[in-house]
């Protein structure tokens, strides 16, 4: 089974489609020149250190950045693309009353590297969410081409549906193969990891993953992204990485050093001056546009 690759004008509905079937979709050029420019810049100054992985996992020719939102302004945009939020929440929603972003990383495979161990991502929570609530809705943004000869992702389309232990045979691994500008999605239960980079060059991709709002983050986006820096963040990019509460309570704070009660039990949008409102659901069409994502 081959993965898909759809236009950037592709319906919702019919990417979930495929999703469904698949956990494994590619949209094809949805980044301009410009845009593609603009993070190889942005991540340039972090790429250049010395940071390759240690073991076969994360890997001796790998070199991972994080804390994108703090680093990145144009892997905020990311982040808040509308076509991928409206998935991801469409997506996420039978199993929770809001979305959160889950994990933030620029991942350069370099030459020499070999694949990545094939793997789940939903793993991170040592098998204790049942399989029947999907975890994760996960891009990977292709900033140089991916190919099955630089290290274009390992993934086995339609995996999610199989027995948790079975393995795949050679001829079911597909690499999702992209030009740069491209998105590949997949989800949190499919079998996929790092290829293999037999080339001379390096293959850059920024991974930014969804997560229903009531698990623990991979990334900690309060430590990766502070309040002094996140208080210089559109409101929308706060809440999705989770300066705000889920549903009701989930994630209230008290600050310590308040004797006037100002800041008792409530939520960290009272940290940026923002009002909170725990009975408003905000609307899928908000979601895409300029309000907040559950408040």
């Amino acid at each position: 089974m081959s993965i898909q690759h759809v236009s950037a004008d592709t319906d919702l509905d019919s990417i979930l489609e495929i999703i469904d079937r698949d956990a494994a979709v590619v949209i094809d050029n949805v980044l301009s020149e410009n845009d593609l420019a603009e993070i190889k810049y942005e991540l340039q100054p972090y790429l250049k250190n010395d940071i390759e992985g240690d073991n076969e996992f994360t890997g001796f020719q790998t070199k991972r950045v994080g804390a994108l939102m703090a680093r990145s302004p144009k892997c905020r945009e990311l982040a808040l693309d509308p076509k991928i939020n409206a998935l991801s929440k469409k997506f996420l929603e039978p199993h929770c009353d809001g979305y959160q972003l889950h994990f933030t990383s620029a991942i350069q495979i370099g030459p020499n590297e070999t694949a990545q161990i094939l793997h789940r991502d939903r793993g991170v929570w040592g098998g204790y969410v049942p399989r029947k609530i999907e975890t994760q809705f996960a891009t990977i943004w292709a900033i140089t081409d991916f190919t099955k000869e630089n290290g274009a992702t390992q993934v086995v389309p339609g995996s999610h549906k199989w027995d948790k232990n079975r393995m795949p045979s050679d001829d079911e691994i597909e690499n999702a193969e992209m030009t740069a500008g491209s998105v590949f999605i997949y989800t949190g239960s499919v079998i996929h990891g790092g290829g293999a980079n037999q080339t001379s060059e390096n293959r850059l991709g920024v991974f930014l993953h969804y997560a229903p709002n009531w698990l623990r983050q991979e990334e900690n986006q309060y430590l990766s992204c502070p309040p002094s820096i996140a208080k210089d963040l559109s409101p929308e990019l706060r809440d999705l990485m989770g300066y705000s509460q889920g549903g009701y309570v989930l994630g209230f704070f008290t600050d310590p050093t308040d004797t006037e009660g100002k800041f008792e039990s409530v939520s960290p949008k009272k940290l940026f001056g923002e009002d909170f409102d725990p009975f408003k659901i905000a609307s899928s069409e908000e979601l895409v546009s300029s309000s907040t994502k559950k408040n």
